[in-house]
């Protein structure tokens, strides 16, 4: 046992047993000045301050303590963090630090004595999800020891022991308090419904018991326990089979043998893919140790090395946005919450030392700063009904400062550029996800063909705060289709980061593709509903884009358009009314439509509704009606629960007699209108509309969004309309463009690739392709109008360009990048042959000679082929692409942790001549071709320095049990026999 005073822990000089992965802890008090500017801390500061606000909100003066419900009690650790700095600001905190001390103790006192563990009957015990509030609560205490008398520590402490007692004492038993959460013993689960969480708040249970009680007699057991579930969290049993690698004196190979993540290291939740589910690794895990970093106690290796957690993170960063918020690519009913995302990156960052954790920590801080003032103000978590999120978020961002000021130096963070540069990359996740993925510097895309949540996604920019990703991008909503083809292209393998979808639906085709420079392309037969392009519509000051309009700019004009959705004045045409109605269209989330305060303007603009009597089609038990016109901004109007889904809920107010009436004013919750009419009448029973909301623009072939993106349509005879909260944009072919420098006019205005029963685009000099029938397409010729570009395959020169043959599967499409460019005039006749990235032949027409400049990179060559004759022509010291290598790029094992003495085995497929994989002692790596396949040769290539040591090639159908390689493999294993330092090592390792 530890006994800490809060002044103790925030000047603690140093951390024993920690690796270099956290850096020594700095001198001085949490308030005191630092060695190492911090403004990330500084800002976690800031809220922590202003979120006090809220905290106040809950103080309960019949019980003397903050609120049971909701742990809302557990708001004392972001008070003893304050309670810990030289410069506490009352006036951001609206109470002074003496009331705020007592208020807190006090708390503390009442709901240790209330917890089960020590008798009590009001909370506790539970792992779901008392046990997590736990961990706040006891850490809290321990900050504000001192302050707490005898009675009230040994609570605390019973608390710690009693909770690991507990989780330890049911083994891998459902905890009987927990109804309907379970991890399913260790073996885990992966399909629909992951045990990560489950398993990871199984091992956090643990974590205050070894942290403040290591002297009891069972923390070896209980450590023993951690270890087991903490490793078990991320289970895979393909890549966990393959790992030899040691953590906390077990073998990855022999303790692992649960199951949770899809072997696309993506995992599931309620049925879809959930990157916030995803987050809970690193989540428990700085719940976790925190505690054993205050305690001054090592931290578990397995806390510091994660089995596959290099690997999942690297899934979080492919599906990054630009606020260090994922996208939610499918359930969305976690996006945008802020203060519940801190947590996961504040740990990565400040304890594991990721340098691209630093970075969407900071990018997510600093929206969050602006966020906590949006209404409803003071708070860390919006657009959400779960209340138990505001508590939990006040409790992690204090964990996340701690874990700041327990350095010496905050991690540096990569620049923005460099972090979307380290994130690129496309993978599909496999038919059960359901999910294409593609992250570029540009921008993010992709596709989404599980059923019930079909979409394709865009993020110019990376905006999370732009496009509306909770509705499908041009496609049309609620689309089922009956048929998925998908392909992810690799730069190594490929040539190029794109990828393809073409989606089978009822009334005929829609077609994706996704760009290195950020383009999407859409095609389709001609689906209703499609080219549709939902955009947010805040005004958030300090958020970029978020000022409350949306600026198009079109062929002839520009318009600035508002969805009036911020509290500014509807106005209308005066007239004679006694009730005023907002009658919903469309809700802007799943929570339907909430309202702070509607307002009823006369001419003058004074107001006649407040204190009038309103009606609604239905109201939360919660949320009634009359709270809307109450004159208290702090109370609202919402639908009753069972009614959020209905478009067309409405609101009214009975004014008592007919007035002149000439606006209205609505303040509206985060569940907002999107799309709505304000009505009136003289009888509540015919309605006429005095306003229709959003307001809209139609134009022509191309428009600019706010310059932030722009879309271009080929073909069709609809217009673009536009509003402040959407885009319509019907048409055969769509190209969308990231940023806004981009010459709209001029990519609508060129001439399009043509081919006969196919649909194509030549965007940024990319062909996208796509065969939208039932039947293949062979040898049909693309005629392209640019001579510029050439592409993998035969292409003539016409007077018009050129003429390239493809052939496509049915129901499919092709992503062709450019892998020459030309300069100067070949003759109509000249044939370019372009084998791949680095190889082209050129044939001049039977009676004229060619000369043609040809350019790859920063590589160049003017080319003279006489009449008749041909001349090839081969780039230097360029990666070679397409290849047949069935592993190239491909995922490999061991994954994370490696085992001593080994690199990463990726280095062995990449491609790259100048890597090579050092197999260390264990020497096996395993790579996983990603589906079954023929194998016709395997191939090692060594470096030429070092003993080569003999080596065994094994395969696998299943990735569990090997044996002699076989005709027909998923995995193909090398296993390097007695490797030393200062051997050779494997520069490619080849599969056909």
């Amino acid at each position: 046992m530890l006994p800490m005073s809060r002044r103790s822990v925030l000047t603690l000089a140093g951390l024993t047993g920690m690796t270099s992965a956290v850096a020594a802890l700095p001198a001085g008090s949490a308030g005191a000045a630092v060695a190492a500017k911090d403004p990330v801390a500084d800002i976690y500061r800031q809220l922590l301050h202003v979120h006090t606000q809220w905290v106040e909100q809950q103080w309960d003066t019949s019980i003397g303590a903050y609120r049971a419900a909701d742990f809302r009690f557990t708001v004392v650790l972001g008070n003893a963090v304050l309670l810990g700095l030289d410069d506490y600001d009352a006036r951001s905190t609206g109470v002074d630090a003496d009331t705020l001390r007592v208020r807190t103790v006090a708390t503390i006192q009442r709901y240790a004595a209330t917890n089960r563990l020590v008798g009590g009957s009001e909370w506790g015990k539970q792992l779901f999800w008392d046990s997590t509030f736990e961990l706040y609560f006891v850490l809290a205490a321990r900050l504000l020891w001192k302050d707490l008398d005898p009675a009230t520590r040994a609570n605390v402490q019973a608390i710690a022991e009693g909770q690991a007692a507990y989780a330890y004492a049911l083994g891998t038993r459902d905890d009987p308090l927990s109804d309907g959460c379970s991890p399913n013993g260790i073996t885990g689960a992966w399909k629909g419904d992951t045990k990560l969480a489950d398993m990871g708040v199984y091992a956090q249970a643990l974590a205050p018991g070894l942290a403040w009680a290591g002297d009891n007699a069972s923390a070896p057991d209980w450590r023993d326990r951690f270890l087991l579930w903490r490793a078990n969290a991320s289970g895979l049993p393909v890549a966990d089979r393959a790992n030899p690698a040691v953590v906390d004196g077990e073998r990855i190979d022999q303790l692992l043998t649960a199951h949770n993540l899809h072997d696309s290291f993506i995992v599931e939740h309620n049925g879809s893919a959930d990157p916030y589910a995803q987050a809970e690794l690193w989540r428990t895990a700085g719940r976790a140790a925190i505690h054993f970093m205050v305690a001054k106690q090592p931290l578990p290796q397995v806390l510091l090395h994660q089995p596959n957690g290099d690997e999942l993170w690297r899934t979080l960063r492919l599906l990054a946005g630009d606020a260090g918020e994922p996208v939610m690519p499918m359930a969305a009913d976690r996006y945008h919450l802020y203060g519940r995302d801190v947590l996961p990156l504040a740990y990565l960052a400040q304890v594991q030392g990721d340098r691209d954790a630093a970075r969407a920590e900071a990018e997510l801080a600093e929206r969050l700063l602006h966020y906590v003032r949006y209404e409803p103000k003071y708070r860390l978590t919006k657009l959400s009904d779960q209340e138990k999120y505001e508590p939990e978020a006040r409790a992690e961002l204090a964990v996340a400062y701690l874990f700041h000021r327990l350095r010496a130096a905050p991690v540096q963070p990569v620049s923005v550029q460099q972090f979307f540069a380290n994130a690129r990359g496309t993978r599909d996740f496999g038919e059960d996800i359901g999910l294409l993925a593609h992250q570029n510097q540009a921008a993010f895309a992709g596709a989404v063909t599980k059923p019930g949540f079909v979409r394709f996604l865009w993020q110019p920019g990376h905006d999370n705060w732009l496009v509306d990703s909770r509705d499908p991008v041009f496609l049309p909503a609620d689309v089922i289709a009956t048929q998925r083809w998908t392909k992810a292209y690799q730069k190594n393998r490929d040539g190029t980061h794109a990828t393809a979808t073409v989606l089978a639906v009822d009334d005929g085709y829609a077609g994706f593709t996704t760009l290195p420079t950020g383009t999407v392309v859409y095609a389709s037969t001609g689906l209703s509903g499609e080219g549709g392009l939902s955009l947010f519509n805040l005004s958030v000051p300090g958020v970029p884009g978020l000022d409350g309009y949306r600026t198009f700019t079109y062929a002839g004009g520009k318009a600035e358009l508002t969805d009036q959705i911020d509290g500014s004045d509807i106005t209308f045409t005066p007239r004679v009314a006694r009730y005023v109605r907002m009658l919903g269209r469309e809700p802007a989330t799943e929570y339907g439509y909430s309202i702070w305060t509607l307002r009823v303007l006369d001419v003058r603009g004074a107001d006649l509704a407040q204190g009038a009597m309103p009606i609604a089609s239905s109201e939360d038990v919660w949320y009634p009606a009359r709270n809307a016109t109450d004159g208290n901004p702090e109370t609202r109007w919402a639908v009753n629960r069972e009614e959020r889904a209905r478009e067309d809920s409405w609101l009214a107010v009975d004014l008592g007699s007919p007035v002149k009436v000439a606006g209205v004013r609505i303040t509206w919750e985060s569940a907002y209108g999107k799309k709505f009419v304000i009505q009136t009448s003289t009888d509540a029973v015919t309605w006429t509309d005095a306003a229709v909301l959003p307001e809209t623009r139609t134009v022509s072939r191309w428009v600019n969004i706010d310059g932030r993106a722009g879309l271009v349509t080929h073909g069709g005879k609809d217009k673009i309309t536009v509003s402040a909260t959407a885009v319509s944009a019907p048409a055969p072919i769509i190209e969308g463009y990231s940023g806004g420098g981009r010459d709209l006019a001029r990519s609508a205005a060129r001439p399009m690739p043509a081919a006969k029963g196919l649909s194509v685009s030549d965007a940024d000099g990319f062909l996208s392709i796509f065969n939208l029938t039932p039947h293949p397409a062979v040898d049909v010729t693309v005629r392209l109008p640019s001579r510029q570009w050439l592409y993998v395959g035969t292409q003539v020169v016409t007077k018009n360009g050129l003429e390239w043959p493809v052939s496509l599967d049915a129901a499919s499409a092709r992503v062709e990048p450019p892998r020459f460019r030309t300069e100067g005039n070949p003759p109509a006749g000249t044939t370019f042959e372009v084998a791949d990235s680095h190889r082209v032949t050129v044939t001049a027409p039977p009676k004229t000679r060619a000369v043609v400049t040809l350019r790859c990179g920063k590589w160049s060559s003017t080319v003279r082929v006489p009449a008749g004759k041909s001349r090839t022509v081969t780039v230097p010291d360029v990666p070679i692409t397409p290849v047949a290598d069935l592993s190239r790029g491909r995922t490999t094992f061991p994954t994370s942790p490696l085992p001593a003495g080994m690199n990463s085995p990726e280095s062995a497929v990449d491609g790259d001549p100048r890597t090579s994989w050092r197999p260390g002692e264990s020497g096996r790596m395993v790579v996983d071709l990603g589906a079954v396949h023929t194998i016709s040769d395997v191939r090692v290539t060594w470096s030429e320095r070092g003993e080569q040591r003999p080596h065994r090639i094994d395969s696998s159908t299943d990735g569990l049990e090997y044996g002699p390689l076989a005709a027909q493999a998923r995995y193909v294993a090398l296993a390097v026999e007695g490797w030393q330092v200062g051997d050779a090592e494997v520069i490619h390792f080849v599969v056909r």
